[in-house]
């Protein structure tokens, strides 16, 4: 999964060598932490939250454990 978020995220940033992604798991969810350069943080969360909520669409969707919920937080 941390290889498909920074796989959407690296064409959207002029660093891509920032991208951190880390993964906190509890029993009944995962939370990925999404963390770019603060100069690309607009790119990546795009006007009103379109494009952050398009990378979370795509997060959930591709969830490989039925039991456990997948949260991104991008900041």
């Amino acid at each position: 999964m941390k290889a498909l978020i920074e796989t959407i995220v690296t064409p959207l940033v002029d660093q891509p060598e920032d991208i951190v992604v880390t993964e906190t798991e509890e029993d009944t969810k995962i939370v990925f932490h999404l963390t770019v350069n603060q100069n690309d943080v607009g790119k990546v969360i795009g006007k009103n939250g379109r494009i952050a909520k398009s990378i979370r669409t795509i997060v959930y969707a591709a969830k490989t454990d039925a039991n456990k919920r997948i949260y991104l937080d991008i900041m």
